[in-house]
């Protein structure tokens, strides 16, 4: 079998995965990526044939920026996935949690950009990447896992990738467009669920600065001949471990300076 032909027949058993709602676990070894850019390739392609449902790619988002999703995952290396138009939804926001095997939330801050980064010009500063940014806004990340077991992790973690990073959706606060005075770094995050304090995290966590995030994803997708385009959002990590949500769940994201993101769970 060709690679084309394989990375194509390993996208279409992640589609059979997901419409089954199997739980998540190795490829076939004969479709399994074989390297971090064999993931990529599997993603894209997987993505191309979720994308006639769900609509084309409106952003992406960056996984494991921060230890704690790292010491979470057992893997410590940022990777990326990407975000379809569908999958889309502004706080505050209602989901059913029968719609995934197994949702996750994760707390992140995004932002949408106002020009396009080119590949072509390329590498990427982080005043490059800040210069692009037109919003910030607090946000959750869904994440499907598909009741993964985290003991076993750090060995499929291209697998992962290939799955897309797990990206099942993302909600977004209101939009902070004066959002260059506010030190991002320094901006703490509450994630309340129920009235309960569960977790909180700081800006600097993901990678020093959230914009970091930015400009990894941006370079890395140069390599790729990608570029970021105007009006894509971008999830720059999470800064608290994902936590695993039931029906009745209500959730709150504050973020300073940022606002909140909220998210109802039926």
């Amino acid at each position: 079998m060709s690679d084309d032909g394989r990375i194509q027949q390993a996208a279409r058993w992640l589609v059979e995965e997901h419409r089954t709602r199997k739980p998540f676990g190795p490829m076939p070894e004969t479709l399994a990526p074989r390297s971090v850019d064999d993931g990529y390739a599997i993603q894209e392609a997987f993505q191309t044939f979720m994308a006639t449902t769900h609509g084309p790619v409106a952003g992406y988002k960056v996984a494991l920026t921060a230890p704690v999703m790292q010491q979470m995952v057992g893997f410590h290396t940022p990777f990326a996935g990407t975000i379809l138009t569908s999958t889309i939804h502004q706080s505050p926001a209602t989901v059913r949690r029968t719609a995934y095997v197994r949702l996750g939330i994760e707390c992140e801050i995004a932002v949408r950009l106002g020009m396009d980064l080119p590949a072509a010009q390329a590498p990427f500063s982080r005043s490059d990447v800040g210069d692009a940014v037109v919003a910030v806004m607090a946000a959750f990340e869904l994440v499907d896992d598909r009741a993964a077991d985290y003991a076993h992790l750090a060995a499929l973690v291209l697998t992962i990738i290939a799955d897309n990073a797990w990206n099942a959706g993302i909600v977004l606060g209101s939009p902070v467009m004066d959002w260059r005075p506010i030190d991002l770094a320094a901006a703490r995050g509450e994630l309340v669920i129920n009235g309960v304090t569960v977790g909180e995290g700081h800006g600097r966590d993901v990678m020093g600065h959230p914009l970091e995030a930015l400009v990894w994803l941006v370079n890395m997708l140069a390599r790729r001949g990608k570029s970021l385009k105007q009006g894509m959002i971008v999830m720059t990590g999470s800064i608290v471990a994902t936590q695993f949500v039931s029906p009745g769940d209500v959730v709150r994201l504050a973020v300073d300076g940022l606002g909140e993101a909220r998210l109802n769970v039926a």
